[in-house]
């Protein structure tokens, strides 16, 4: 998806973000207000967030394999993500603040690189040394969106944006992270909310 990718959010996480855009936009271009919109894909990292209707993927997933629960799947896993390290997504913000040859334009920041939900998965697996780590599927997420892949080579031209940390790297790193707070994994899921999207 480059930056000139149809827009039509299927979710209200997706249109309020969307509104975002265009008020900005308008911004720019009505009063020169040196804005620039960012797009970044699946960031992932320490302090992601596990919990309540803003959990996500990576961090759910580590926590209930590491808590011996089963790590869950909604729909077939085929949809795809791309997932960025934080440190280089703030990174690429930092460098879209910075340069101004950002200012009004669209940029996304992301890996460059997609990965199913299943490859994701085994994945997980290798890096906690669980290879038989449960695994459940369940029906898929209302509004899903089936590809999710960044095109960036707009960062690179524009900001001289390039990610930096592997994959591996970061979920190593995540993984980590988990293990030294100072809640155990199944503390941490105490507010956990699988099925996210749904009100309480």
């Amino acid at each position: 998806m480059n930056e000139e990718h149809p827009t039509y959010p299927m979710t209200v996480y997706g249109g309020s973000k969307l509104a975002g855009e265009c008020y900005t936009r308008a911004f720019y271009r009505s009063y020169g207000f040196p804005a620039v919109i960012i797009r970044p894909f699946n960031t992932f990292g320490p302090n992601c967030h596990h919990e309540g209707d803003s959990g996500e993927v990576i961090p759910k997933m580590i926590l209930r394999a590491l808590a011996g629960k089963p790590m869950v799947i909604f729909g077939n896993g085929e949809q795809t993500r791309d997932f960025t390290y934080v440190g280089d997504t703030a990174r690429g913000i930092i460098l879209a603040g910075t340069k101004d040859a950002a200012i009004g334009e669209t940029i996304n920041i992301g890996s460059g690189k997609e990965i199913t939900i299943n490859t994701l998965t085994e994945r997980i697996r290798t890096i906690l040394e669980m290879p038989n780590a449960q695994l459940i599927h369940d029906d898929p997420r209302p509004g899903d969106t089936l590809r999710l892949f960044a095109d960036i080579r707009k960062a690179k031209e524009l900001i001289d944006f390039t990610p930096e940390v592997s994959f591996d790297s970061a979920l190593i790193e995540l993984r980590d992270w988990y293990l030294k707070q100072d809640k155990s994994p199944e503390e941490l899921l105490e507010n956990e909310r699988i099925h996210n999207w749904e009100a309480q």
